[in-house]
């Protein structure tokens, strides 16, 4: 069975924060490549989480915005600092 978008992205979610956990107790055990290692794929997890999250919101509000005319969400999380 397909494993739901939603899914995927809690699931990359967790897989990042086990990285991030992982990697402070390598750091906290003086394995300093192992701890960089493990911090990178905490972070490509995270990327890859925060894509997904951002194609959900993005479907959504297409959804939305076809269904009733409401105006689309916004999908620009990261707001610049100008």
């Amino acid at each position: 069975m397909p494993q739901s978008t939603h899914d995927r992205a809690a699931e990359l979610h967790n897989l990042a924060a086990h990285a991030h956990a992982a990697a402070a107790t390598a750091h906290g055990k003086g394995d300093h490549l192992t701890a960089h290692e493990l911090s990178k794929q905490a972070h490509e997890h995270a990327m890859n989480a925060h894509k997904l999250a951002e194609e959900l919101g993005t479907k959504a509000a297409r959804s939305s915005k076809a269904k009733d005319g409401t105006p689309e969400l916004r999908t620009d999380l990261n707001p610049s600092h100008e």
